[in-house]
């Protein structure tokens, strides 16, 4: 690792604090940077869904940053899924690894943890947002909504599919986010099924409802998939995605009264698309872009927390290599993930067809091979599969 006193551009700015901005202040402090994180909302987002890490290069880079005990002693412990019928009986069964990998977090206490490893050494501004990004000779000038002008080295865009910094420095979203025909909805709900460490999922042709227990079965998170050309909404504008929820899943049948109900009280509703990002270069000048802004995988991949993590470690310990400098740093961080990260978006494409079917025909074939799945010699290929594409990337040691 590069001493301090040999480091340029020591000063970065990171948008966005929820998992690969604190995770890239993380290793940035560690190399002798000095990050400031800024955040649009007042405070750490709690709840939202499970995240999970999966083979040796997630493993690996979080048992690096001293945090893996933490992640395991608050994972998820989930066990196997189950598809049911409109009445709640069980007909198939899903493996525990197909969903949950080899750690299982809630994404709100893996931010947290994340939180509590930068607190004391990154200064964390939230309840703001970037509204301007000028790049000078020798540095950045960056302007907020509600704090002063400020002056900074470089800047680092890890605030998600709809990243800001993306939008001011390279265009507009619609250039590089690719819709996948699917958009979500997640919120926090009562465990009214004394779900046990497990989950159920019931699927009509063209939605999915999901309810699986969360926090050792003291609530559960009720999720849903439907297929939708493109909608056009505000993305601030919770109440228009509750509606548009509620329209989309009018007469469904199992529990969806029931958690549509509940969904109108939940404090911690997520909605949005299911999208991919897909830029020609993660960089442009002193501006770089990190996790789903630059390569969102989409959820349905699995992928996505990982791989901000490893992007994370990356790309501060190729800037910590190349001494600060931010044309190297940065060439160097894309050289080293573009093909993990293709290899992790291939992943995640195809996958809405069998888990959300678009018809009666595909959903009752769908159901069959759930049944025979645990039965079948290769039932173990489909997580082996998704593990080893988490793991085709070999991690440098950039020094601590």
């Amino acid at each position: 690792m590069n001493t301090t006193s040999r480091l340029k551009n020591k000063n970065v700015l990171i948008s966005g604090a929820g998992i690969a901005g604190p995770a890239l202040a993380y290793w940035l402090h560690r190399h002798g940077f000095t990050p400031t994180l800024v955040e649009r909302v007042p405070a750490l987002r709690d709840g939202g869904y499970a995240v999970d890490f999966r083979g040796e290069a997630h493993l690996t880079v979080l048992e690096r940053m001293g945090i893996l005990a933490d992640v395991q002693r608050e994972q998820t412990n989930m066990g196997a899924m189950s598809y049911v019928n409109e009445a709640g009986k069980k007909i198939a069964g899903m493996p525990a690894d197909i969903f949950s990998g080899d750690v299982e977090i809630l994404r709100g206490d893996l931010a947290r943890i994340l939180h509590e490893a930068t607190e004391e050494h990154v200064e964390y501004v939230f309840d703001d947002s970037i509204t301007s990004i000028t790049e000078e000779e020798d540095g950045v000038r960056v302007t907020f909504e509600r704090g002063a002008p400020r002056r900074f080295d470089l800047v680092v865009g890890a605030d998600g599919l709809h990243s800001n910094v993306r939008a001011l420095t390279f265009g507009p979203e619609s250039g590089f986010v690719k819709e996948m025909g699917l958009y979500c909805a997640i919120f926090t709900t009562a465990n009214h099924l004394g779900l046990d460490h497990t989950g159920h999922l019931y699927n009509t042709p063209g939605k999915v409802v999901g309810v699986y227990s969360a926090r050792n079965n003291t609530e559960a998170k009720a999720m849903f998939y439907f297929g939708s050309p493109p909608l056009d909404y505000d993305r601030r504008d919770i109440g228009q995605q509750k509606k548009l929820l509620a329209e989309a899943f009018a007469g469904n049948g199992w529990e969806t009264p029931r958690l549509m109900e509940a969904m109108w009280e939940a404090p911690d509703f997520y909605f949005d698309s299911i999208s991919q990002v897909h830029l020609d270069s993660w960089s442009r000048g002193r501006v770089a872009l990190l996790g789903d802004a630059a390569c969102c995988a989409s959820p349905l991949s699995g992928m996505g927390t990982g791989l901000a993590m490893v992007g994370a470690y990356v790309l501060a310990g190729e800037l910590a290599a190349a001494g600060g400098d931010h044309r190297t740093g940065f060439a160097r961080y894309e050289e080293a993930m573009r093909d993990y990260a293709t290899g992790c978006q291939k992943s995640g494409e195809g996958v809405g067809k069998w888990m959300v079917p678009d018809n009666r025909f595909v959903a009752w074939f769908m159901n069959q091979n759930y049944k025979l799945l645990p039965y079948v010699p290769w039932k173990g290929l489909i997580a082996k599969g998704v593990r080893k594409t988490a793991s085709a990337i070999t991690l440098k040691d950039y020094g601590r």
